[in-house]
């Protein structure tokens, strides 16, 4: 029997921020935490990658100076109990210093790129824990056939009477949005 890394023996409350910030950064890229529970995350597909990385530059060029975009970076949703989510992409404030911790209150909108690992988390737990947040835009990414005819973006705005994401838009073949920002590009440019 093979004993778990230390890092991965929790104390009864779970993880605390202490705890994630004394963390090696390698070990911080393949985890997120979720009420003070480590959540192992795999490995992405090569065409999952592709995506967030064609994705971003487009992002990029429509953004604009006010806002930035990353990908594998922590958001902090909660300190107590810890909720650390690792979004495929997120649009945040471009004017945070670097070594601040990303929060709700940075981002535009967080977007995640559905994997079969990943069904679950993308399409009901993240959404609604970022809704929850207050994070006003949320994209969920799905590629059923790594092709362009099983590309969809779905687009959601936070409803701030209820506190919960309502659909904006579902897009297949083209993405056009002028909320939060102005896009429009070809899907096919993504694969």
């Amino acid at each position: 029997m093979t004993a778990l890394p230390d890092w991965m023996v929790l104390p009864p409350e779970g993880l605390t921020v202490d705890g994630y910030d004394a963390l090696p950064e390698a070990v911080c890229r393949v985890i997120e935490i979720v009420d003070g529970a480590i959540v192992v995350n795999p490995a992405p597909r090569r065409p999952h990658q592709k995506i967030i990385r064609r994705m971003s530059y487009a992002l990029e060029e429509a953004c604009g100076a006010e806002l930035a975009v990353e990908f594998d970076v922590d958001l902090r949703l909660r300190d107590v109990p810890l909720l650390n989510r690792r979004p495929d992409l997120v649009v945040y404030d471009a004017t945070l210093d670097a070594d601040a911790v990303l929060r709700p209150e940075h981002c535009s909108l967080v977007i995640e790129v559905m994997s079969p690992g990943s069904i679950t988390a993308d399409q009901t737990d993240k959404p609604a824990e970022y809704a929850r947040a207050g994070i006003p835009h949320f994209w969920r990414v799905e590629n059923e056939t790594d092709d362009v005819r099983g590309l969809t973006i779905f687009c959601y705005r936070l409803d701030p009477t209820t506190g919960v994401y309502t659909s904006s838009g579902a897009h297949k073949g083209k993405l056009a949005v002028s909320d939060p920002f102005d896009l429009a590009m070809d899907l096919a440019d993504l694969l």
